[in-house]
């Protein structure tokens, strides 16, 4: 082969070289970026950085782990991230308007049977969202009932034999509504 040819053969070699390493160099430049102080390494994917080894002729590819930054938004609404809440809140607002009824009927004061009916509700709301309660369902309705025996007999009384009493009916009303529940 003459000079010519083995030159143009060198040259082209060269310039295939070169055109495969600058890419790769880019890529693993553009990867591997300016990083934040909230870094996550991740494993799975890793950039490849090119560095240029003379005495070989092919580059020698160098893996360094890729460090990526991102943000975790919990678009969930407050109530579905505090279910508690979530009872206590509607358990308080059906027993305000229940309370303001009952204090309504008995000539007690709308306002104070709301008042009372409100925090019956939202007791009666965190007892049917608890988690023990939920493995014990006969407590669990025994104590709904008692709760809201309770509030009616102080929404709608000053006595406290007349709470008591309430409760106890409230009480066995639960524990009927239970063994019906289980019957049907």
């Amino acid at each position: 082969m003459n000079s010519g040819k083995k030159f143009l053969a060198v040259a082209v070699t060269a310039i295939m070289a070169n055109s495969a390493v600058l890419p790769a160099f880019s890529q693993a430049t553009t990867l591997t970026g300016s990083i934040n102080q909230n870094v996550v390494p991740v494993q799975s994917m890793q950039a490849q950085r090119a560095s240029i080894d003379y005495n070989r002729p092919r580059p020698v590819v160098v893996n360094r782990p890729v460090y990526r930054t991102y943000a975790v938004q919990d678009r969930r609404t407050y109530f579905q991230r505090h279910p508690k809440v979530k009872s206590a809140v509607v358990g308080g607002a059906v027993g305000a308007g229940g309370g303001a009824v009952a204090g309504l009927i008995s000539g007690r004061g709308v306002l104070r049977g709301a008042a009372i009916g409100a925090g019956t509700g939202a007791g009666v709301g965190l007892i049917r969202s608890s988690r023990t309660m939920k493995r014990h369902p006969l407590a669990k309705d025994l104590a709904t009932g008692a709760a809201v025996g309770f509030g009616l007999g102080a929404a709608s009384s000053r006595r406290g034999s007349t709470m008591v009493k309430s409760a106890a009916i409230g009480t066995a009303i639960g524990g009927g509504y239970h063994f019906l529940k289980k019957m049907f």
